[in-house]
């Protein structure tokens, strides 16, 4: 389809894009318009995106920075781009993305289609069995460190078309409004928020760490989520080795590992029993650590397995307190229901576990089993992990509620 324009992005692409974010939805940027407010509008919106984009006269606005609370304390910073902006950035990663997934290493598994968080938790569970050790990564302020420069050399060998360069180059450059109302020019970093920035984070992660592995420790398996990474290693001294060769390498790309929060991890389970204190490790919401279990014979065993985090359940407890269910009292158990449902729902639907456990462990106070995942079932028994038993009829009437399938789905953690 021809544009007659400078640069061959059709109205097709453009509204292929707008059907993409229109999905995922998202707050408002620094004009203020909401995906509401954008379709009030929206041919002559999607218009005007059109035609800047195609002439190549579009300059990506200002990132509006929010801040939000992390588990761990401190904050994490968010760039929350305009409607118009995510549209233009989802153009850019629909032709993008496509060239980059034939190169993108198989246990790489954040924000990537057909890969999920559930499979690089599988996965892990597995290796975590057939390898001793574990070094838990992480990366200190990744989205904000990545350099520029390596990032568009890495784009440049993986795209011939110029304009996903140039739209790329300035996104890259796009300032970020404060919270205090001033703007902060970026010459490192993409904006943890942005339509585009998970795709460039796996490319630059990519050459930074999933290739250089695979060329220089072979041996060593691993799985990357966007930036949380698991290394699986057969003794201690080659998991301190990696972590050594890792601060060079990392230093290199101008990255750097987090002092207090990369660890090394024993795998102490019935077989592996030597006494060492860091046995535990948190990966995509679950806690890696040894829990007693029982086999598809019934026979009990301690077993290196993951479980919902103590860090998830705290989120968890804090949501529901959130919703204020005192000031629920007067609606019937059907009308709180239909308020609870979203969120459980989505909680039962990441951690795999009996509905009635997770409200359970989101009402109660914390105990020391913690909630335990299943994505084996035959192998894992998750009520072994919990605390104390849910009243009979409590329990027999959050299981249907909470298994509603027209409660939609919620948010994970």
């Amino acid at each position: 389809m021809t544009t007659d324009k400078p640069l061959p992005i059709t109205k097709v692409m453009v509204w292929k894009a707008y059907q993409q974010v229109k999905r995922n939805g998202q707050a408002a940027g620094v004009d203020g318009q909401s995906l509401d407010d954008f379709n009030k509008d929206l041919e002559n919106n999607l218009y005007k995106l059109w035609n800047r984009m195609a002439s190549g006269s579009y300059l990506p606005p200002p990132v509006r920075r929010v801040e939000i609370p992390k588990s761990g304390g401190g904050v994490r910073p968010l760039g929350i781009p305009t409607v118009a902006d995510r549209i233009a950035q989802m153009v850019v990663k629909q032709v993008l993305e496509p060239e980059l997934e034939l190169i993108f290493d198989q246990d790489s598994y954040g924000y990537r289609p057909g890969k999920s968080a559930h499979q690089a938790v599988e996965v892990c569970r597995q290796r975590c069995w057939r390898s001793n050790w574990v070094l838990d990564l992480d990366i200190k302020g990744f989205f904000d460190a990545i350099d520029h420069d390596l990032l568009m050399r890495a784009i440049k060998a993986h795209t011939s078309e110029r304009w996903v360069v140039l739209y790329l180059q300035r996104w890259l450059q796009a300032p970020v409004l404060l919270p205090d109302g001033t703007l902060h020019p970026r010459d490192r970093g993409t904006p943890q928020g942005g339509v585009i920035s998970p795709l460039l984070a796996n490319l630059f992660l990519h050459y930074a760490f999933d290739v250089w592995m695979r060329r220089s420790h072979p041996a060593i398996a691993f799985e990357r989520y966007a930036d949380d990474v698991i290394c699986h290693c057969h003794s201690e001294k080659e998991a301190r080795r990696l972590l050594e060769a890792l601060q060079d390498r990392f230093a290199s790309c101008g990255l750097q590992l987090h002092p207090q929060k990369t660890q090394v991890v024993y795998c102490r389970d019935s077989n592996r029993r030597a006494p060492l204190a860091d046995v535990t490790f948190t990966f995509l919401g679950f806690a890696f650590r040894p829990r007693v279990s029982r086999n598809s014979r019934g026979v009990i065993y301690t077993g290196f397995l993951p479980a919902v985090s103590p860090q998830a359940l705290q989120r968890m407890r804090e949501r529901i307190r959130s919703i204020g269910l005192p000031s629920l009292v007067y609606l019937s158990l059907e009308e709180i229901a239909k308020v609870l449902n979203p969120v459980i729902r989505g909680w039962i639907q990441y951690y795999r576990v009996r509905p009635a456990l997770v409200v359970e462990a989101a009402t109660s106070k914390p105990t020391s089993g913690g909630l335990a995942a299943s994505p084996s079932p035959r192998d894992v028994r998750p009520e072994l992990a919990v605390g104390r038993p849910v009243p009979h009829q409590r329990q027999k009437h959050w299981c249907r509620l909470a298994a509603d399938p027209d409660a939609g789905p919620g948010p994970v953690g």
